[in-house]
């Protein structure tokens, strides 16, 4: 354990836990988890990506009507199921 960190312990799938038995890939994916989870000011980086998109998408005209008349046909098309071919 490198100073300035702390063992944690969280469920992940048997692929994964076999991945992390290797020192190297614990220090990778503590410092991806340390990244992603540091406090800091503002919006997470996920808000603010999502922010951009959202920004674009009204740049070019994009409507909140658009986005549900999409959502709503997407759903109505059983493409949220795992594993269900969806007609795109």
């Amino acid at each position: 354990m490198d100073r300035g960190t702390v063992d944690v312990t969280i469920p992940v799938e048997p692929e994964v836990a076999a991945a992390l038995v290797d020192a190297r890939n614990r220090e990778a994916v503590g410092r991806l988890v340390s990244r992603v989870l540091r406090p800091r000011a503002g919006p997470s980086p996920l808000a603010r990506a999502i922010a951009e998109m959202k920004a674009e998408a009204r740049a070019a005209g994009l409507t909140d009507e658009r986005i549900e008349a999409e959502l709503a046909a997407y759903n109505a098309e059983g493409c949220f199921e795992p594993r269900r071919p969806c007609a795109l």
